[in-house]
């Protein structure tokens, strides 16, 4: 009983501070369709709606029912900080119906301008100031869009020994000319990277430039947020080929392209927690 005191108690509050804020309560009650006196009860914590009219209540709002249960001072913040409000302007963008339909439907959109294999530019995490080259390939694999892509660093005392090896497999989801990316790394499997991409068509090379961030779950590889500029090199999958160029490169490199550097910069923008 007391528990659905409190529960009482913080709904009332919650629903007094919603309808500070939308007019008075008759205007509510009436576009609702719930009675003026039984919603009296629910205000002054008398009573707790049936499980339809919280249902009602809370698709009037734009909330969760949960939500309306909250903390009254933490709901109450929320409201005056515009959350809701910015999460409903949010709901109704094309691009975010889109970006949820790419995740969450299969897609048989054409994407051959985006799959292929790419030669993937960062700065290096592990060799400070060295830019890292990769290979990363999406592929379609049904009506998913896939990609991978592996990372080798050299030793630092032979470089011409591999010291590291990471592969990443995951997602991508193309959203308003942009390519977003979920992957989690397969060797080692205890690192997640994300990125957001869009495509520069200025000239007849194509590339994509964005950014990445990963954190993995150990304290060997401090969480990191990068510039990535991928290069497009041709269609298919991966081959042994690609893999022999794999390594860090010093940024004055004229194997790097011009436009990835000019991307990347000095790299003193790259984020390391330490």
């Amino acid at each position: 009983m007391e528990h659905l005191g409190r529960d009482a108690a913080a709904l009332a509050a919650n629903l007094r501070t919603l309808c500070e804020r939308h007019g008075s309560v008759a205007a509510v009650c009436r576009k609702i369709n719930v009675n003026r006196q039984q919603f009296n009860k629910y205000l002054s914590g008398a009573h707790i709606p049936s499980a339809a009219n919280l249902r009602i209540i809370a698709n009037y709002f734009g909330l969760s029912v949960p939500i309306l249960f909250a903390d009254p001072d933490e709901f109450r913040t929320l409201v005056d900080g515009n959350f809701f409000h910015a999460m409903q302007t949010a709901r109704q963008l094309p691009e975010f119906s889109r970006f949820v339909s790419n995740m969450i439907v299969e897609s048989k959109a054409d994407h051959n301008d985006i799959v292929g294999i790419y030669d993937r530019y960062q700065y290096s995490s592990i060799y400070k100031g060295f830019v890292l080259r990769s290979a990363f390939c999406i592929y379609q694999n049904k009506e998913f869009l896939q990609h991978y892509y592996v990372e080798r660093f050299p030793s630092f005392d032979d470089p011409r020994k591999t010291e590291y090896v990471f592969k990443y497999y995951g997602f991508c989801f193309p959203v308003a000319d942009r390519l977003f990316t979920a992957d989690f790394e397969g060797i080692q499997s205890n690192e997640l990277t994300f990125g957001v991409y869009a495509q520069v068509k200025r000239n007849a090379k194509k590339f994509m430039f964005g950014i990445s961030s990963g954190i993995a779950a150990n304290v060997f590889r401090q969480p990191y947020s990068t510039k990535v500029a991928l290069h497009y090199r041709g269609p298919g999958l991966l081959r042994r080929e690609h893999l022999k160029n794999l390594t860090v490169m010093d940024r004055n490199d004229p194997a790097i392209p011009r436009e990835a550097l000019q991307y990347l910069g000095d790299g003193s923008d790259m984020i390391q927690m330490n």
